[in-house]
């Protein structure tokens, strides 16, 4: 049996994470939800996520330190799901190794689109033979 795509959610607004949960499940993904940085640390280690989807405005750590820590232990492709709008705060996750970067309020479509490149990308990382020189 293939194992579904597991997204690990992490926003301190439970709405956000019931709508993102509301919304991916039905597209076949396994949604795991952290509702602080430090939770979704211990969480990033039990259950292995394909894909986080991360706040930036946290109390405690904030998405930038989360982001941070996650590239520090992982790989996994991140998307910055904020409302923060200034060009700076896009650039400055960009350069952290954030993959992306998804305004609030965001469309349903274009996230499951956006989450389904980067999935894809990670995918042809792991797959593809590494070119000789």
């Amino acid at each position: 049996m293939k194992k579904r795509t597991r997204v690990m959610a992490v926003d301190d607004e439970q709405a956000i994470l019931s709508l993102l949960k509301r919304t991916l499940e039905p597209e076949g993904y396994d949604v795991v939800v952290a509702a602080d940085g430090r939770s979704a640390l211990a969480l990033l280690e039990k259950s292995e996520p394909d894909l986080v989807l991360l706040d930036i405005m946290m109390p405690g750590l904030d998405g930038f330190q989360v982001l941070d820590l996650i590239r520090q232990r992982s790989n996994v492709p991140v998307i910055m799901l904020t409302a923060r709008l200034e060009a700076t705060t896009v650039r400055d996750t960009l350069a952290l190794g954030a993959d992306d970067y998804v305004r609030k309020p965001f469309g349903k479509g274009e996230l499951i689109a956006r989450i389904r490149a980067k999935l894809r990308r990670a995918a042809s990382e792991i797959t593809l033979p590494v070119k000789g020189g």
